[in-house]
């Protein structure tokens, strides 16, 4: 277990590291929430398309090779996205949730534009664990971009970003007396950090033993084959869970809520 807790640690290091590089008001919150709590992540989140060789399979094998598991499966049909979470025998091991866009399921455009990108690969890309934090491994043009996102956020954040965690998530069960979740919205409202409104500024309940919320993502500086451009990156989520009848709390996640999570990326 300990190398394996070193390797888990390791590889969420370097995740965190890459994420704060365009994501600074994570570290804003994470010091604003750390004044008087320890911080533990619940969950990250990436993102990949299903094809090979960067599929959702290829982009979970770091983490099983380390003891990760898979538990859930879910599907975003209007998204046209699936998905699976990821667990991890030490119970202070972050949930993995790595999902993938149906590529097939699009349109002629997207599926060149996809085919281009991946047609850039390396074939070693995927070799080494490190690629789940390797930033993007192809070219993509301006154009090509607004092509995507006019037809799915989710691939042109993705063509855009590349290998990274889309977001790191708060444990609110483990903040000092495990606050409601609606307190702190509102302590990062009155800081200034803008959430995401879709669905509700809580998405779940406490009867779906899950309650989630997040800012909207920050805006960040992205270089593009023919020049750059200010576009949404990741965002920081806030999850509370709730115990099942066994008394153990809830670890998976609620389609519905995702779903909404996802928006935390789309252009205001």
């Amino acid at each position: 277990m300990s190398t394996a807790t070193t390797n888990w640690q390791q590889i969420f290091d370097a995740l965190w590291q890459q994420y704060l590089k365009v994501t600074p008001s994570a570290l804003a919150i994470h010091q604003l929430l750390s004044a008087d709590s320890t911080i533990h992540n619940d969950h990250i989140a990436l993102r990949t398309f299903n094809v090979k060789p960067v599929g959702l399979d290829a982009l979970a094998a770091p983490f099983e090779r380390i003891g990760y598991q898979a538990k859930g499966d879910y599907q975003f049909k209007a998204k046209k996205l699936r998905a699976k979470h990821y667990e991890h025998p030490d119970p202070l091991a972050p949930k993995v949730f790595i999902s993938e866009l149906l590529v097939e399921q699009c349109s002629a455009q997207l599926q060149a534009i996809v085919s281009s990108l991946i047609s850039q690969l390396s074939e070693d890309l995927t070799d080494s664990a490190s690629w789940v934090h390797s930033g993007r491994p192809w070219q993509v043009s301006t154009e090509q971009y607004h092509q995507l996102i006019d037809e799915s956020e989710y691939a042109g954040w993705l063509a855009a970003w590349g290998y990274r965690a889309n977001h790191f998530t708060v444990n609110v069960n483990k903040l000092r007396e495990s606050p409601e979740l609606a307190e702190v919205n509102a302590r990062l409202q009155a800081a200034g950090f803008v959430l995401n409104g879709s669905g509700g500024l809580i998405k779940g309940s406490p009867a779906e033993l899950l309650e989630q919320s997040s800012t909207m993502a920050d805006q960040a500086s992205c270089q593009f084959s023919d020049g750059e451009l200010t576009i949404p990156s990741c965002f920081y989520e806030f999850a509370k869970r709730y115990p099942m009848t066994n008394g153990e709390l809830y670890s998976g996640f609620v389609a519905a809520s995702a779903d909404k999570i996802f928006e935390s990326t789309h252009h205001s």
